[in-house]
């Protein structure tokens, strides 16, 4: 059904453009798009906030997947037996409110803490892979970014294979599970490309490494 899919996908939409690090810097005087690297996200509230701004704003962008995921299953529940595409339509409009906010140009965060909230909400079971990805990587590297776009790729691997190997056939009938490993491929590859910046940076030799001490500022 189109018109559930695009229902589930505007109310994902709408709780992914809730940008808690844009907010907490608001409520501080302090616009996140022009300092630092000038993303919203995670990261960059860290960076220029402190701790618990960027610890907050973590924790919001994983859950507001896991919070509109639910709000599609209460609203659907009594239609249709089997929703689960529609769930992963509501966590493909998160990463899109996240990533492009009507409100903000389309220029908002770069999508990985939203994707994590993805998978916890939806794919709960492919976790630890890019989990255990990501953490080696960031602390062998102390780049966060490397770490982040390596474990999404592995996520969205991770749900190839998965599907070859029938293990999300008793999730998904017939077309849905192509279409589900298309939307798991687009979020994956969504932030990578917003981070091509970090690319350029990791390429150039001057990419910034993670610390827990936020930026001073003049």
């Amino acid at each position: 059904m189109i018109a559930g899919r695009l229902i589930a996908l505007a109310i994902g939409y709408c709780f992914g453009m809730i940008l808690m690090g844009y907010l907490i810097g608001k409520s501080k005087n302090i616009d996140l798009t022009k300092v630092g690297s000038g993303n919203v996200g995670t990261t960059n509230t860290l960076r220029n906030l402190g701790v618990s701004a960027g610890l907050i704003t973590l924790v919001w962008d994983c859950l507001k997947c896991v919070v509109a995921v639910f709000v599609v299953w209460l609203f659907f529940r009594n239609f249709y037996d089997n929703i689960y595409i529609y769930k992963m339509y509501a966590g493909l409009g998160v990463v899109l409110g996240h990533d492009f906010p009507v409100y903000m140009k389309f220029k908002g965060g770069k999508g990985i803490a939203s994707t994590l909230g993805f998978i916890i909400a939806l794919f709960p079971m492919g976790l630890p892979i890019p989990a255990i990805i990501f953490i080696a990587i960031v602390a062998l590297t102390r780049y966060v970014s490397l770490g982040s776009m390596i474990g999404v790729f592995s996520f969205a691997a991770e749900m190839v294979v998965a599907a070859k190997m029938g293990m999300l056939d008793d999730v998904f009938v017939g077309k849905e599970l192509t279409e589900a490993v298309v939307i798991c491929c687009v979020v994956a590859a969504i932030a990578i490309a917003l981070h091509h910046a970090n690319i350029k940076r990791l390429i150039n030799g001057n990419e910034n490494k993670f610390s827990f001490h936020p930026e001073t500022r003049e």
